[in-house]
């Protein structure tokens, strides 16, 4: 796929080719068992586009890309793309591409798989910017919901150890819009975000946006719904083998970026020992 990219970034692409693009890097897993007409159809642009496209890359046509891509695509873990949202839709994909019970091992290689992505995509400077971000920031709204609420859960608890004014937005009683309504360009955002995406998700992050708060986005891909927000972001994929996503990879990105916070914040030694000092009158050793 490292090599797709590097060739479609090369090409001189129109902008209706570079649209196809973007949904072949995005859904590379589908992509190689769609027809012409099906890409055409789901992009609702002509087939003569999506064939034109296939020969600006250098093939002699649709079916001489499809058959590399569908290369590319075996000699990968045989993976669910983030991309197919619908938890029974996944669990069908699942049984077309099942070839053995060796279930654990294809886990494995698809959760390595995705975290080799978080040091393609990320670089040590991105976790430094958003580091600064967050200490800098007068208050933190931490924004994350449904199956991608143990990030949010996680990230808060660890950050609050670290700094003041840390405030999760997912609550039974309250929601996110009532949470931020005093959000300023002050303030910061950080947000996960993985299919499916939530509404909620971006209406918290769009109002960040519009006061000139800064946005810490961990998503999937570029194009994902609260990307287009971010002041810093962070892409890492959730392909799994089964019906939900793997978050062990954004899990890894939630760990590196509090680690990266905990070597620039002074005072945690005494906040922590102030918080064991409560905890253990509690029972928690």
């Amino acid at each position: 796929m490292k090599e797709l990219r590097e060739t479609i970034n090369n090409a001189n692409l129109t902008k209706t080719q570079k649209m196809i693009a973007r949904y072949v890097l995005d859904n590379s897993a589908d992509a190689c068992f769609m027809t012409s007409t099906e890409i055409a159809l789901k992009l609702g642009v002509s087939e003569s586009s999506v064939i034109r496209f296939s020969r600006s890359l250098g093939f002699d046509g649709f079916m001489d890309f499809q058959k590399s891509l569908r290369k590319d695509y075996q000699d990968k873990v045989l993976s669910i793309s983030s991309s197919i949202t619908v938890p029974s839709q996944r669990v069908a994909k699942r049984a077309k591409l099942d070839t053995s019970s060796d279930y654990i091992n294809r886990h494995f290689k698809n959760t390595a798989k995705n975290m080799e992505s978080v040091f393609v995509n990320n670089s040590t400077a991105l976790f430094e910017e958003a580091a600064e971000a967050i200490i800098s920031s007068k208050r933190k709204y931490i924004v994350s919901s449904r199956g991608n609420s143990c990030l949010g859960d996680y990230f808060l608890l660890y950050l609050k150890h670290m700094l003041p004014n840390v405030e999760m937005t997912n609550s039974a009683a309250i929601s996110p819009v009532d949470h931020m309504c005093n959000i300023s360009k002050d303030d910061c955002v950080v947000a996960f975000s993985f299919p499916r995406y939530s509404s909620i998700d971006k209406i918290s992050v769009r109002m960040a946006y519009e006061v000139g708060a800064k946005i810490i986005v961990v998503t999937d891909k570029p194009s994902a719904l609260l990307a287009q927000y971010a002041t810093v972001l962070f892409t890492v994929p959730v392909d799994s083998n089964t019906f939900f996503n793997s978050l062990v990879a954004p899990q890894f990105i939630t760990e590196a970026l509090l680690d990266t916070i905990s070597h620039k914040v002074k005072g945690i030694e005494r906040r922590l020992k102030k918080i064991d000092k409560y905890l253990g009158e509690l029972g928690n050793y």
